[in-house]
């Protein structure tokens, strides 16, 4: 018998959800975690926090169903979008990371538009530029915190940090990175245009994969 653990990263917290190959509900796990509004409009959250609660909700998962961690055989992540999860080249986090609900970036968001202009931004992203996304939240941190830009080596969406957590792996999927108003969402594949006309590394952005693919 295979055994399947799903992840939610969640903004309240972390859920998790073991079923066996018949699809039948074997356990499950909540742990919550804190949110922050440092500023009036501001959102964040410590990335550790959902990796301590994942932790967490997994044993609580597995100590309650009985199942041996070595019979899972596979694991889905989903989560909160455009979040942004900010690691130097070793991997650790260098902020916390601002959520989808924040909204401290109009500025940022008219930097963009005008930068590449509204037109072109609609046609390779399909979405204007808004605050909860991830590209206006790059934009913040390096017009308020530079010191914390020049050492960004990856960007990543709240699961995906989770994912790289559990596996050592960065990845994405399409879903998820179209949220990011920085992907080429006809084409299914990050915007090189968007990504070096806004001064930011193709090398921060994970590969990114259609959600069944296996990562």
């Amino acid at each position: 018998m295979e055994y399947f653990l799903g992840i939610d990263v969640g903004t309240t917290g972390c859920k998790v959800v073991l079923i066996d190959e018949e699809g039948r509900l074997l356990g499950r796990g909540v742990e919550e975690y804190p949110l922050y509004t440092p500023r009036p409009n501001w959102a964040e959250q410590d990335p550790l926090s959902w990796w301590q609660g994942t932790q967490k909700a997994l044993e609580k998962v597995l100590a309650s169903s009985g199942v041996n961690p070595r019979d899972v055989a596979g694991i889905g992540l989903t989560g909160q979008m455009h979040g942004s999860v900010f690691l130097d080249r070793e991997g650790r986090v260098l902020r916390p990371a601002i959520l989808w609900c924040d909204q401290r970036t109009a500025l940022e968001c008219q930097q963009i538009t005008e930068t590449v202009g509204f037109e072109r931004i609609m046609e390779i992203n399909c979405n204007p530029v808004l605050a909860g996304f991830t590209a206006p939240k790059i934009q913040w941190v390096k017009n308020n915190e530079p010191e914390i830009y020049r050492q960004i080596d990856k960007v990543l969406l709240p699961k995906d940090y989770i994912r790289f957590c559990l596996t050592g792996d960065f990845a994405t999927d399409v879903s998820d990175a179209s949220g990011t108003s920085l992907f080429d969402v006809p084409r299914r594949r990050w915007s090189e245009e968007l990504i070096t006309t806004l001064g930011y590394q193709m090398s921060w952005f994970p590969p990114s994969f259609e959600s069944p693919e296996i990562t």
